[in-house]
């Protein structure tokens, strides 16, 4: 009889749990997708060199449970919004306490259930897909890389079931402990505007102080080390719940005291709609507006990591690669590079003590060089040998890639076209290549790299002096933090849209009422859409422009890292919006849904 009662429920409200159902779908996958990361330490070390790397992943990892339990609370809130009139009246009707108790341990940890194991499905296939893409774009070896991740499913399935027989029995005890007449009206009572105005001004001010130490702090990582992170979370989550809970309440009833704007159209009752749960909206609105700083700083923060990669190894080498005595394989893949824009080649004498250069080719092409001092970066161009000896210390790790191991000894030299053509050693002709776009070049750049150092029987790749090398290493060291942001990003924007759209359409059915009466009297469908948009619109702008704000300022903790990490910033905004517009389009859409009446005689 339970499990008749509970299907029933779940059949009479399809569309509702369908939208709560794909919520938790979501949920998982993308919680099973950064798992499959965040717990598999082979894959972390053998792709990132870097020491914080897993403690970088380790805290995205506390930061996802946070904000993946955050968001299964909201949901579970939708869940019982649902429900809890009917749990009512099965009371009135005699059911027993208990019996109601085990219909929603049943119904709550179902939905759980069956969206983890969904989830888990398809999350499993958009860790194929999204990391076989990111690990081709950003060239990673992914060594060690594995969909299908053992303590991922178990951390995954022991998260939700946990948190969904948590959520079941905290929901049958506040059920269970609530007046009946309390539950058939629970949501249909107002949360009123704070009319004191004083403590508007103290938490305005408090807010104001929170964000800006919280800013502060992120611009001083240097000095303040892991304790600016720390400072910046406590502050900025405090400052952006002070600053909703005054602003909103100060500009809603600003507008109300507005006559000219208040009775203009629908507004009296959009600005009611958005004070009737005033204080629910502003908790949430604080929730999303992190959210989505923290989702928007990811993917641009990866971005940022992504882009990283050219721009260092450009700071390494004027030349994108330089082959010498190129054999059949060197000259295959030569032959395959697009865009070159320069390719220039020289001839060198070996002697017992030297690497030579003519003068005279030296002269027509100066060899070129970049001294990078770890914030700018200059080019040079050498003529002649004493331009080498004073260049030295910039220039001595390029200059290997005029030589191989054998010259290790060998000291490089310019010398008169005279002096040159006296020599007697072997002639060795060289040849450097520059490209418009390194990385659609990779695979061929890789394979003549590989070529000549199997040539030439080089061990130490990294001190060929080949931009290829450095491009490598930097390629190690970022490419796990750009993969990591890029599936937070994904993660948190998942998330911070789903948990907006579970509140607001968790108080729709109780909206419905309003809207009818304003239908009954009146009032034309395409103005209450207007008002429906307005109010909504509002509620996905205001965490919007405030998580934009964090974002430009969250993104001073990265200067010390990322040479420039604004650079190409629309980017990852433009994405941002478009994936939120579809948001809001669809939370417009299913609120409408249930607020405007089609048929009035239904």
């Amino acid at each position: 009889m339970l499990r008749k009662l509970a299907l029933g429920g779940i059949r009479s409200r399809f569309r509702d749990y369908a939208v709560l159902f794909s919520g938790l779908v979501i949920a998982s996958a993308v919680f099973y997708m950064f798992m499959a990361l965040a717990t598999n330490t082979k894959f972390l070390t053998s792709n990132s060199p870097i020491g914080m790397t897993p403690f970088i992943f380790g805290f995205g990892e506390v930061l996802l449970v946070i904000i993946t339990m955050v968001y299964i609370v909201y949901a579970n809130t939708f869940l019982m919004s649902m429900r809890q009139r009917d749990y009512a009246m099965f009371m009135m009707l005699g059911a027993k306490s208990r019996k109601i108790a085990q219909l929603i341990f049943i119904e709550t940890v179902s939905v759980g259930f069956l969206a983890s194991v969904v989830g888990v499905v398809i999350g499993m296939g958009l860790t194929g897909i999204a990391g076989n893409m990111l690990i081709s774009m950003l060239h990673a070896p992914a060594s060690h890389f594995a969909v299908v991740w053992p303590p991922a499913l178990i951390a995954t399935f022991g998260f939700f079931l946990l948190m969904f027989v948590l959520a079941a029995f905290v929901n049958a005890g506040r059920l269970l402990k609530t007046p009946m007449l309390e539950l058939l009206h629970a949501s249909t009572l107002p949360n009123r505007l704070q009319q004191k105005r004083w403590k508007l001004i103290v938490q305005g001010i408090l807010a104001i102080v929170l964000l800006a130490i919280g800013y502060w702090s992120m611009t001083q990582l240097a000095k303040l080390q892991m304790a600016a992170i720390g400072i910046a979370l406590i502050t900025i989550v405090l400052g952006t719940y002070f600053l909703f809970n005054a602003l909103l309440v100060w500009l809603i009833g600003l507008l109300k005291k507005n006559h000219a704007y208040a009775a203009k159209s629908l507004h009296t009752f959009t600005l009611s709609q958005l004070s009737f749960r005033i204080r629910d909206y502003t908790k949430i609105l604080a929730v999303v507006a992190i959210l989505f700083a923290l989702a928007l700083g990811a993917i641009t923060v990866g971005l940022g990591f992504q882009n990283a990669i050219p721009e260092l190894a450009n700071t390494q080498s004027a030349y994108d690669a330089t082959t010498i005595d190129a054999n059949a394989a060197t000259q295959k893949a030569a032959a395959e590079l697009t865009g070159v824009t320069r390719k220039t080649r020289y001839t060198q004498k070996v002697t017992s003590k030297a690497v030579v250069f003519d003068q005279t080719q030296i002269n027509a092409r100066p060899l070129k060089f970049i001294a990078y001092d770890g914030k700018t970066s200059t080019h040079l161009s050498l003529k002649t040998n004493a331009d080498l000896t004073k260049n030295m210390n910039e220039i001595a790790s390029q200059l290997e890639q005029f030589r191989t191991p054998a010259d290790a000894q060998r000291q490089i030299k310019i010398v008169p076209h005279a002096e040159y053509v006296a020599l007697t050693g072997k002639t060795r002709n060289i040849v450097t290549y520059q490209v418009k776009d390194f990385a659609a070049n990779y695979d061929a750049f890789d394979a003549m790299f590989k070529a000549q150092n199997k040539q030439f029987h080089v061990t130490n790749t990294q001190m060929s002096g080949q931009k290829m090398a450095t491009y490598g290493l930097i390629n190690e060291m970022f490419s796990g933090l750009a993969f990591m942001g890029f599936f937070l990003g994904i993660a948190f924007l998942a998330m911070l849209a789903s948990t907006l759209m579970f509140k607001i359409l968790s108080g729709a059915s109780f909206d419905a009422s309003r809207y009818l009466m304003l239908q009954k009297i009146g009032v034309r469908p395409g103005l209450l859409r207007r008002s429906v948009r307005h109010e909504i619109g509002a509620l996905f702008a205001f965490p919007g422009v405030l998580g934009v704000i964090h974002v430009l300022f969250g993104l001073q903790l990265f200067t010390s890292m990322l040479h420039d990490p604004y650079h190409n910033i629309w980017i990852p905004f433009a994405i941002f919006i478009v994936l939120y517009g579809v948001y809001y389009a669809l939370t417009v859409w299913l609120y409408e849904g249930i607020v405007i009446k089609k048929d009035l005689a239904k």
